[in-house]
């Protein structure tokens, strides 16, 4: 299994205080934005990191924190926080420009020292700003920024944002938006759509289907921490209950071969690669993790984009949460048992299910009522993210396309990512474009009975 060679430690880093960048647009008096049920389900924050083999960093730094002072005309609410509304009681977006940060530091690490870069390296964390997890929730950025300087020359820029502001889609334009304004193009996208009230719930809620891809969430009730019930991490949240020592990271390429493999044995039911690649990961870590359990209920679950199932049609530049969760469920003994192509049937039956605008209204009333999260409460229920669908690999903020960029790594089993490995570029290993590369962690044990079965097929 691979592991990354070189680990960052806070010895390796020199941080310069964090400037706080405001708006010149935020509106007056201050706005309040209203944050769709779909927002609060996932309102957690997502870590991304780009490597830059050249150009000169001091200038880099320059050149973004003047691109984010432009960024943050149209992108005005990133420089907001969340609060709690005291009549609702729901989280929403306050437009009181408390600030953007931005952040200089010096590695005394090259880039080399690395080693692979698109493998998971939980202490590339090091690389971003982690927006103050133990502040209360109205004194936490939305979005930050590092540029890091390494020994070498090369550079890393590292994002922080939060999903319940902005979606994997719409976190992707704004960092193009960013990218561009570097580059002396301006904004790439013409009109920012920030108004989420297509989004709301009926009144009464009406709930026409079940939705066993939530769960209800209450501070109260004792259930496994995951990165869907806390504001206070960072996302996806590490699982306390799990010590680093006895987890386990790795990176599995998918390549054409097993791609086509698959599809051959989903017969007669023709699949995608996502849905290929899920049933497989799915039936896998069945094996893994629900030992002697056979009549238990195993559930994948994964993001669908509503973008084109809702009426009226979100406008272009829509930047709130257009997403809601998928599942495929069944019995931990037919998932193991039965032929490759039936747990095909489920993911498509999953995918499916959410195909209509009834159904993602039915489950923004159940998430009215109940409040609900992604069930991956159970320690068992794992999500699924195909980050390779979206542009974060072609970021150019003026001095030529990251090397790779893609998510920070961390411990938390219940996420598994898919990624391109064009992501990679000279570190993807020459691998084919049409190659998925798969981001999991499990406990030791779990990881090594989930590789003996990752390729059976």
């Amino acid at each position: 299994m691979a592991v990354a060679p070189f680990s960052i430690t806070d010895k390796d880093l020199l941080k310069d205080e964090p400037l706080k960048l405001l708006s010149p647009n935020n509106p007056s008096p201050e706005e309040t934005i209203f944050l769709s049920n779909i927002d609060l389900a996932v309102a957690f924050t997502v870590e991304t990191v780009y490597f830059f083999e050249d150009g000169p960093a001091a200038e880099i730094s320059r050149i973004v924190k003047r691109a984010l002072a432009i960024l943050l005309v149209p992108y005005y609410f990133l420089a907001g926080r969340l609060q709690v509304n005291r009549e609702s009681g729901r989280l929403e977006l306050a437009c009181n420009n408390a600030g953007v940060l931005f952040v200089n530091a010096k590695s005394k690490v090259r880039m080399k020292d690395l080693g692979d870069l698109s493998l998971p390296n939980p202490s590339f964390c090091h690389f971003v700003h982690r927006p103050g997890l133990h502040r209360s929730i109205h004194e936490r950025p939305l979005f930050t920024v590092q540029v890091t300087e390494f020994e070498c020359g090369g550079y890393a820029i590292g994002m922080v944002t939060n999903h319940g502001i902005l979606d994997g889609k719409s976190a992707a334009e704004m960092f193009q938006n960013l990218a561009s304004i570097c580059c002396g193009g301006g904004l790439k996208t013409q009109s920012i759509f920030n108004d989420r009230t297509i989004f709301k719930a009926r009144k009464p809620p009406l709930i026409t289907h079940p939705h066993q891809e939530y769960t209800p969430f209450s501070p109260t009730q004792k259930q496994l921490p995951s990165a869907f019930t806390a504001l206070t991490k960072p996302s996806p949240t590490p699982s306390p209950h799990i010590s680093a020592s006895n987890r386990r990271h790795t990176l599995i390429p998918f390549t054409p071969s097993t791609i086509a493999t698959l599809k051959r044995a989903a017969a007669p039911t023709p699949c995608s690669t996502f849905e290929a690649i899920l049933s497989q990961l799915w039936r896998a870590r069945t094996h893994a993790v629900y030992p002697d359990r056979p009549g238990e209920i195993s559930m994948v679950l994964f993001a669908v984009d509503i973008r084109s199932k809702i009426r009226p049609v979100l406008p272009d530049g829509f930047v709130g949460n257009a997403v809601v969760t998928g599942f495929a469920a069944a019995r931990v003994a037919e998932v193991v048992e039965r032929p490759f192509s039936f747990c095909v049937e489920k993911v498509k039956e999953g995918i499916e299910r959410v195909s209509t605008e009834e159904y993602v209204r039915s489950a923004i009333d159940w998430l009215e009522v109940y409040r609900g999260i992604p069930a991956t409460c159970n320690g068992n229920s794992f999500y699924v993210s195909a980050w390779w669908k979206l542009p974060f690999k072609d970021l150019d903020f003026g001095y030529g396309k990251p090397v790779h960029g893609g998510p920070v790594a961390n411990g938390n089993d219940e996420f598994v990512l898919l990624l391109s490995p064009a992501n990679g570029g000279e570190s993807g290993g020459g691998r084919s474009r049409s190659s998925v590369n798969v981001w999991i962690s499990l406990e030791k044990e779990k990881m090594k009975k989930f590789m003996r079965y990752i390729f059976a097929i």
